[in-house]
């Protein structure tokens, strides 16, 4: 009987671990998968960090690409399915500073020229406007031929642009002027 007990119980725990969504990676707390689904293309964790600012953790950020890459400038222009996953862990980001911020990003992925993507960009901004909660997960996920889908909490926000835009927004996190040096060197699986 006891035998058969723990066995049960070996059997159940085995069930529930594989029954679990795996996981890479554990980042302040946050638990990052090691794959996301995107356009029946399974794409593969390239690494993930934190976005800090003045010393406090804003939100965890990973990165997803068919193949591992550490080259953002090829991540960047590639055109093939990419996600971006941002999972707030800070009751500090606030609509209003994620748009700024966002903003920011924005002008420094483009050098500052942002006249051929600013109706999407504008567009984009708009994800922002719902009260923005610790806790929130936003899904930037790039879709050759659809562009941009954007997720918030699981739920489709919007679907905008096209590569260019996607070339801006994920520069915000892999260009040459990233909204953070080491979060992009984490994103890039440089560790």
């Amino acid at each position: 009987m006891k035998k058969a007990l723990s066995t049960g119980f070996v059997s159940l725990v085995m069930a529930a671990a594989l029954s679990a969504p795996a996981s890479a990676l554990t980042v302040e707390g946050v638990d990052v998968p090691d794959t996301y689904s995107a356009m029946d293309t399974e794409l593969k964790l390239n690494g993930a960090g934190t976005r800090s600012k003045w010393f406090m953790d804003l939100y965890v950020g990973g990165l997803y690409v068919p193949e591992t890459i550490n080259d953002g400038q090829a991540i960047i222009n590639a055109d093939e399915p990419q996600a971006i996953t941002l999972h707030i862990i800070s009751g500090m980001i606030t609509s209003e500073r994620m748009t700024e911020a966002t903003l920011e990003g924005f002008k420094a992925s483009t050098e500052g020229d942002m006249a051929a993507i600013q109706n999407d960009v504008d567009q984009f901004m708009g994800v922002f406007q719902e009260e923005i909660k610790e806790g929130d997960v936003f899904d930037l996920v790039y879709l050759p031929g659809q562009g941009v889908k954007v997720l918030k909490n699981g739920k489709h926000k919007d679907t905008l642009g096209d590569l260019a835009f996607k070339k801006a927004l994920f520069g915000i996190w892999l260009s040459d002027k990233p909204a953070q040096q080491d979060l992009k060197e984490k994103m890039l699986g440089q560790r």
